[in-house]
């Protein structure tokens, strides 16, 4: 009889750690580009916040990303969908750090010329990220719902659960 995995296993921390980054990086782009034309400083502020954190959990995802290659990739049909995968997450990552290298320039008065372009500038970076981020959440979902990508496939008669 075969036995239930453990849940808490290296390949079950990245989609736990991604979840969180993709939401924040969203709603980062969303409060930047309502800044764009509100006066209100909270929309520029808080889209900086959220932008931070989420370049944290980026590259949280990121690192938990590549610690459950090594034990997925060999499990896989068709390998290359996970190396479009990471491939793709790593051009995200980097664009999203590059907005916020951007960002932190125009916030801190080091950029100064110019402000409403590479605020607009900023805006165009972030929505290329986010469309990156679907794409690259749209091949994670192929992985585990079209190879099974870190899932635990019980048996056909499920005894593992008696």
């Amino acid at each position: 009889m075969t036995e239930i995995p453990e849940f808490w296993r290296t390949e079950v921390f990245h989609p736990l750690s991604v979840h969180f980054p993709v939401a924040l990086l969203l709603v980062a782009t969303l409060f930047k580009i309502v800044s764009l034309w509100s006066r209100n400083k909270v929309w520029p502020q808080a889209g900086s916040i959220l932008l931070g954190l989420g370049i944290i959990g980026a590259w949280i995802a990121i690192y938990t990303g590549d610690q459950a290659d090594g034990i997925v990739s060999r499990k896989l049909c068709d390998p290359t969908v996970l190396k479009d995968h990471e491939n793709m997450a790593y051009i995200t990552a980097w664009i999203f750090t590059a907005a916020l290298v951007l960002d932190l320039a125009l916030t801190y008065g080091i950029l100064k010329f110019k402000r409403n372009i590479l605020k607009l500038f900023l805006v165009l970076m972030m929505l290329t990220g986010s469309v990156y981020l679907g794409l690259v959440g749209h091949l994670g979902a192929e992985l585990v719902y079209q190879q099974a990508a870190g899932v635990y496939t019980p048996s056909e008669d499920c005894l593992e659960y008696n």
